[in-house]
């Protein structure tokens, strides 16, 4: 098991710049890939970035060049930095931990969430 929690939500002007962090604990050490999703109100859960345990990293297209993800493995932290923020960006924002099992299946683990609502 794997146990998530988020922190640094809150509310920002656009334009504005927010942090996020998420602290793993549990079986951290089983963990490949960790990352960030986010779900706005009506809308599905879509990805914004993740990274791997060697530090690849991938950015959805709608924030590459605003968000910068990183992670400290000796922490089993993951951090989203999130630069010139826009009104479209307000959601809830989710860190995830992907474990491998077996082949390509994994178990996906997340946190419970944390609010980021940019006003206009």
């Amino acid at each position: 098991q794997v146990q998530l929690v988020e922190s640094g939500g809150g509310l920002v002007q656009a334009g504005g710049s927010l942090g996020l962090s998420c602290a793993g604990s549990g079986k951290i050490s089983a963990i490949n890939a960790m990352g960030w999703y986010r779900q706005a109100p009506g809308k599905e859960r879509e990805l914004v970035a993740t990274i791997t345990n060697s530090g690849t990293t991938n950015y959805a297209d709608l924030v590459k060049g605003r968000f910068t993800i990183s992670r400290d493995n000796s922490k089993s932290t993951v951090d989203l930095q999130m630069n010139s923020l826009k009104p479209e960006d307000t959601a809830v924002y989710y860190c995830n931990a992907r474990v491998p099992i077996i082949g390509t299946i994994a178990m996906d683990y997340w946190g419970k969430g944390t609010l980021v609502t940019v006003s206009s």
